[in-house]
């Protein structure tokens, strides 16, 4: 993005990803309530993939969706320890390159 800095140009990725992926798993609860076409599973789980799984992980639990499908659930927090494990290498890497 021209004019912003790499923290900005991220921080305004993960806003909007994290709001696509809230938007999905809601519309995916109305539907299952409807018998509405679903969104695929792949799909929720790419979402969180790409930086989604703060919303994916908050959709779940605030609109109590996809919380009895264990392989959903488990994979989702896979997910959530990857994200957390490559957090914690970019923050030992600053450290490093800081000290």
């Amino acid at each position: 993005m021209i004019g912003l800095s790499h923290s900005a140009a991220l921080g305004g990725y993960l806003l909007l990803v994290n709001a696509v992926t809230f938007a999905a798993f809601r519309r995916d609860k109305n539907r299952s309530r409807t018998q509405g076409w679903r969104t695929p599973e792949k799909t929720l789980l790419t979402l969180a993939i790409i930086g989604g799984w703060p919303a994916a992980k908050l959709a779940q639990r605030t609109l109590r969706h996809k919380t009895r499908k264990q392989p959903f659930a488990n994979t989702l927090n896979i997910i959530g320890l990857a994200w957390l494990w490559v957090v914690v290498l970019f923050i030992a890497a600053a450290l490093y390159t800081a000290g």
